[in-house]
């Protein structure tokens, strides 16, 4: 357990987070103790304020975006500060300032994660110019100098980023490795734990949405950098790494089995143990491997890995000498094409080995950077985006309503109970409330239990010392590790936040214990009205916005099936024209997927026909399982010419989903492929496989009883294609007729 401890502790420190933590905390530092020393601290506290409220700006990303990002807000924060204290003159223009800054600022989350953390930096502008007394030395002076702070903290940035370019990169790529083989972990424990399933799946779903996040932000850094300033070996290699996680990613995706079957032929499930433990020696292996990415490590030896996979080959074996041919023929086929698609993964997993032992020529990539960019998600900015969201049904502009409310309550409430610093309640109100009820009441509770647990450490310092040196250096601490830690832990950063504004107000007002009570105060009183005014002003509740998510899984999942098909006709169809599909499919299930995890979230009474809604959900799941499966095999292997029932099972189940999306979509007309009778189709395919099947009984007949590769491709691709086929369409089906009662139950 301590060693534990001691490697996550080693980690955390070797991290890009606590690697920004300490470039926000000596940004921070240098002006408050230069203008300190120089007898005018005052101003070194504008330029530390303007390297605070400009900080969210400095996130993963490529540094043409962290540039253009941090500048705007600098000009955004200045902005505010401004207006915010010239309206100072009379209480009422300064409500109706705070009401106006709230609203449009609140506006420009409409622009994706960037404009939400630009947003961000406003907020917390109009906050601090409320706490900060300027008449001193002048408005115009403390806005230039915020504006200075900014620019201060930018080239501190370019500094840290040119003493450590990769940082972020390999952060990413390290946490895209662990969670990869926790991902696989946990697959295989799908295959025996039966009565854990449910909870597994769950975290299943919840990993895939990590991992789908984590590589659209990698193909941003990566393949932006790669495009722009061309090939050097480190970036090929990461690059290499990235699309080999994706790949082991559908590879996994591609390989959902049906688990009641499993359960059904293999009974106590012994046979299943070497395959279990060869998901888990991958899943141990890819994270040792995330852990070498940001310190220096060993890479550990290949010999677990070959040990594991010879077991469950032997594992086959020992099957059929329990479960003779013809028999336990099904059972063999199941266990092979799992063990086919568990050595797939191996080889991907010792590709990253190579890669980073720096093996031969590992460095060597596929895609062409032509190719790279139409794999970055890209932002549109244009006012149209702005202007859209100007309207009630955008979930944004509920959202900025209800954020302008709460702050003019909590701020009128603050004031008129005497409360000592009632902008505390505004600052915690812009942390807190996001556009989902459930993240909100997440938020609060983390941020009142960190509050509390900060409170408790700071009063017990305070009670053993006096001593203000102390003071200083765990305010110095506290802020580092709060900056460090926001990304990985809301409850931890919250905890040190409170600890550092204690010991700062420690410094300067000897009643402590004061500060603590009303920091505690504040932070209940700014936590309840976040969850009212999320519950009660313009609820976003999620069941209002699923359909939306649903229609954009069925229509990437549609142009999947048909990059699928195109795939099986022709080998020539080049990577681009399939994986794109494939990439944006992916996009789309971890959306549906985090837009169901919300809709858990809200409360009881608002979650409309969640069980239907579920099933819709893990309907587009497994069907996009079982396109990846398709999908896969097709791309791994060398197979026959397709026939005309092939492609009439393509066209039925395309249909399905025309008419499903028409379902959601009351403006659209279904376009139809024509294709022969499906019973027909279905018969073939199956007399097909079953002519295979009985070729090779007459062969063990005749004595062969080990299959050659060429009839054990044959069975595995007439026994998949059917297989599947058969089970997309049942799904496609399943998946319409669920859609036809989710859309009379909303519409009636």
């Amino acid at each position: 357990m301590l060693k534990d401890y001691l490697k996550w502790a080693w980690l955390f420190l070797k991290s890009s987070n606590f690697y920004r933590g300490i470039l926000l905390t000596v940004a921070v530092l240098i002006p408050l103790i230069s203008f300190d020393i120089a007898g005018h601290l005052a101003y070194g506290i504008s330029i530390a304020m303007g390297v605070f409220l400009n900080a969210p700006s400095n996130t993963p990303g490529t540094f043409k975006r962290k540039n253009i990002s941090t500048l705007l807000s600098i000009g955004l924060t200045m902005l505010v500060t401004l207006i915010i204290n010239y309206s100072k003159v009379h209480f009422v223009v300064l409500i109706a300032a705070l009401l106006f800054v709230s609203f449009f600022v609140s506006l420009i989350a409409a622009y994706g994660f960037r404009g939400s953390l630009i947003a961000f930096a406003g907020l917390l502008a109009m906050t601090l110019a409320l706490a900060r007394d300027i008449s001193e030395f002048g408005i115009w002076l403390h806005v230039g100098l915020i504006g200075v702070g900014g620019l201060w903290f930018l080239i501190m940035s370019w500094a840290f980023q040119w003493l450590s370019p990769k940082k972020d990169e390999d952060q990413l790529l390290s946490e895209t490795l662990y969670l990869t083989g926790s991902y696989l972990k946990v697959r295989g424990k799908l295959l025996t734990k039966r009565t854990k399933r449910e909870k597994l799946l769950g975290e299943i779903l919840h990993l895939q949405t990590q991992l789908t996040e984590k590589h659209e932000t990698l193909r941003e850094l990566l393949l932006s950098e790669r495009k722009k300033i061309g090939r050097s070996g480190f970036d090929e290699k990461r690059v290499l790494i990235l699309i080999t996680l994706v790949d082991i990613l559908e590879l996994a995706l591609a390989n959902t089995l049906n688990y009641n079957q499993i359960d059904d032929l293999f009974g106590d499930q012994h046979h299943l143990l070497p395959f279990r433990k060869l998901n888990i020696t991958m899943g141990n292996h890819l994270q040792v491997l995330s852990e070498i990415l940001v310190r220096n490590k060993k890479i550990q030896s290949k010999d677990e890995l070959l040990e594991a996979i010879e077991k469950a080959q032997n594992a086959i074996r020992d099957y059929l000498s329990e479960v003779p041919l013809p028999k336990g023929r099904e059972g063999a086929i199941i266990l092979r094409n799992l063990l086919d698609y568990q050595e797939q993964q191996i080889e991907k997993v010792r590709s990253i080995r190579r890669v980073m032992a720096n093996v031969g020529k590992a460095n060597k990539i596929a895609l062409k950077r032509k190719d790279a960019h139409q794999f970055i998600t890209t932002q549109e900015y244009s006012l149209n985006i702005l202007l859209q969201n100007l309207s009630i049904n955008s979930p944004i502009c509920r959202h900025a309503l209800r954020l302008t409310i709460a702050v003019g309550v909590g701020f009128l409430l603050g004031t008129l109970l005497g409360i000592r610093n009632p902008y505390w309640i505004v600052l915690t109100l812009i942390v807190l409330m996001r556009p989902s009820y459930g993240l909100t009441k997440s938020r609060a509770k983390e941020r009142i239990i960190g509050t509390l647990i900060g409170a408790a450490v700071a009063v017990l310092i305070i009670l053993v010392t006096s001593n203000t040196m102390v003071y200083q250096i765990l305010a110095v601490i506290s802020l580092t590790l709060a900056f460090s830690l926001i990304v990985q832990s809301y409850r931890s950063a919250a905890a040190f936040i409170t600890l550092f504004i204690i010991f700062v107000y420690a410094l300067i007002n000897p009643n402590s214990f004061q500060v603590v009570q009303y920091r505690i105060l504040d932070t209940a009183i700014g936590a309840g009205l976040a969850v009212i005014a999320n519950y009660t002003l313009w609820p976003t509740w999620e069941f209002m916005n699923i359909d939306g998510f649903i229609k954009a899984m069925i229509k990437k999942n549609k142009s999947y099936l048909l990059a699928i098909q195109r795939l099986y006709h022709s080998k020539e169809i080049t990577e681009l024209d399939y994986k794109m599909p494939r990439k944006e499919a992916f996009l789309a299930i971890s959306n549906l997927n985090a837009a169901f995890q919300r809709m858990t979230q809200d409360p009881k009474s608002k979650q409309k026909e969640m069980g239907l809604t579920y099933d819709i959900v893990t309907l587009n799941n497994t069907f996009l399982s079982a396109l990846a499966s398709l999908g896969s095999f097709i791309q791994n292997h060398k197979t026959t010419e397709p026939s005309i029932h092939f492609d009439a099972f393509i066209a039925n189940i395309h249909n399905n989903l025309e008419e499903t999306e028409a379902l959601l979509d009351k403006e659209k007309k279904p376009e139809l492929l024509d294709h022969i009778d499906m019973e027909t189709a279905k018969k073939e395919l199956q007399d097909s496989y079953n002519a295979l099947v009985k070729e090779r009984n007459a062969q063990v007949l005749a004595g062969v009883t080990v299959i050659d590769q060429e009839m054990k491709v044959l069975l595995q691709e007439a026994h998949l294609i059917s297989n599947q086929l058969i089970w997309l369409k049942s799904l496609s089906e399943d998946l319409k007729k669920n859609t036809a009662k989710y859309e009379t139950v909303f519409s009636g």
